[in-house]
């Protein structure tokens, strides 16, 4: 049984603030079938601490930045965690990054800082008679961890970073150097420094034995300049070891056929229901087009700004918007105000698991107008769900929808629609075209099935990641 550790801030369904949540939460699962026993380490959050069962205390740290801790094992939500119980750190109200205000908090670059040092404390010694041979940790709040397990006596282990989202890199000023019991030495070019400041991102980028991010197209955006968002070259230094691996999602928990949370359905005639109770959930009217769905953080990434330029484009032909999502404050207006001057315009600001859930069942299509997507979750839960995704031509959107084109057509095996370049008028485009799809029932109802038929769960990407596991533990 291969043994990892997996290194995360967040893991669903215990604390979650986007797909990186859902892919933690996920793997150990869906590796247990390849033979890989996975434990999740975790800040000790208030989520996360209440929902911790059958505990057991095995490390007792005197001083963890600023505090004492213990490192807790336990279960919670069917996963086995290693948990840091560090209150100094992390007993406070408000978010896994952000004060109730939306404001970072201040001291995050030792609250993950931590989260990396006990991961590399647990791979040279161990937690409890466990001892994993491989540490895979997550973005940039596990990148320091390949830092301090240079200083202790672990050559036996390997490691794994896996890149969520490249725009956030962990920076901080160089003045945190021993605050963060970092090696002066390794402030570097070579090292963990980026253009005078720390960043715990680069350090894992050097650091790790290997490199995973969650699609294929996005291995190859982030080695250019428009993707890389800094750290291209560094990118470009490491292509032998990068390799994109595609996230998937959890059949059990986005089944349309059990789903709890909807009316369910086995076949595209099913989602009427929910379509019907989706309406009436946001106060929409009858319409004769499509019903399109967006649950996202609302951020310049994600291209919201567009659609909103774009939305006439989908009402004038019937066409409506549901939306559910929270971030830049510019946007929630925006849309609010869109929601004013449009009975066909619905918009719910904040974040409801549940409510995703209705939504993808009752709507016809989702749109996912990014700028740029690693990977992108939404789009597969639409797939599942037959509610057919438009998106960007980026990242992992390139990599699993299958574009709407004359070929794919005239072969039957178009899952939903692409677009290109990212700009409203090619946003217009692809609304129009969207809404003439709709207008052809058959063709509609085959593109849902096709939806709905694609493989996204995680069975071929837990195989590449043992795969990637077996090679580094035998060191190759």
């Amino acid at each position: 049984m291969m043994r990892v550790l997996s290194v995360a801030s967040e893991c669903a369904p215990l604390v979650k603030t986007g797909g990186l949540a859902d892919v933690t939460g996920a793997l150990p699962r869906a590796l247990a079938a390849e033979g890989v026993e996975m434990r999740v380490l975790l800040p000790g959050y208030p989520a996360v601490m209440a929902a911790l069962e059958d505990v057991a205390p095995v490390i007792d740290f005197d001083d963890l930045f600023g505090g004492p801790a213990r490192l807790l094992a336990g279960m919670a939500a069917g996963l086995d965690l290693l948990v840091i119980d560090a209150p100094h750190l992390y007993d406070r109200a408000g978010g896994p990054y952000h004060a109730p205000d939306g404001t970072d908090w201040h001291d995050n670059p030792e609250r993950f800082a931590a989260l990396s040092w006990v991961a590399a404390h647990v791979a040279a010694h161990g937690a409890g008679d466990w001892h994993p041979q491989i540490l895979h940790g997550h973005d940039w709040q596990a990148g320091l961890m390949t830092e301090y397990l240079r200083g202790m006596d672990a050559p036996a282990i390997r490691t794994v970073l896996t890149i969520h989202n490249i725009a956030f890199h962990g920076n901080v000023g160089a003045d945190r150097l021993g605050a963060l019991r970092l090696d002066p030495s390794r402030f570097t070019h070579d090292g963990f420094e980026y253009w005078g400041m720390i960043s715990a991102l680069k350090a894992g980028l050097v650091g790790a034995d290997a490199l995973t991010t969650v699609s294929p197209r996005y291995a190859e955006e982030l080695m250019t300049p428009e993707f890389g968002m800094g750290m291209d070259g560094v990118m470009r230094h490491r292509r032998d070891d990068l390799s994109g691996i595609l996230n998937g999602i959890d059949h059990e928990v986005w089944n349309p056929t059990k789903d709890p949370l909807v009316t369910p359905y086995e076949k595209p005639a099913g989602k009427l229901a929910n379509k019907a109770a989706l309406r009436a959930e946001f106060g929409l009217p009858e319409a004769a087009g499509p019903l399109c769905i967006v649950v996202s953080r609302m951020t310049f990434q994600k291209g919201l700004d567009l659609l909103l330029e774009a939305l006439p484009a989908l009402t004038a032909r019937g066409g409506q918007l549901a939306l559910l999502g929270s971030g830049e404050r510019e946007l929630e207006n925006a849309f609010r105000n869109a929601a004013g001057q449009d009975p066909n315009v619905a918009v719910r600001i904040g974040y409801d698991e549940g409510l995703s859930h209705r939504m993808m069942a009752g709507g016809d299509a989702i749109l996912v107008p990014s700028r740029f997507e690693p990977c992108g979750l939404t789009q597969l839960y639409g797939l599942r769900y037959g509610t057919l995704p438009l998106v960007a031509l980026t990242g992992g959107l390139a990599d699993t929808v299958i574009n709407a084109s004359p070929a794919a057509m005239a072969q039957g095996v178009a899952t939903g629609l692409q677009f290109a370049p990212v700009t409203v008028e090619a946003l217009r485009n692809a609304l129009a075209h969207l809404c003439d799809l709709y207008a052809q029932p058959k063709i509609w109802a085959r593109m849902q099935r096709n939806a709905m038929s694609q493989p996204v769960g995680w069975d071929q990407s837990a195989r590449e990641y043992a795969r990637l596991y077996h090679r580094l533990a035998a060191g190759k």
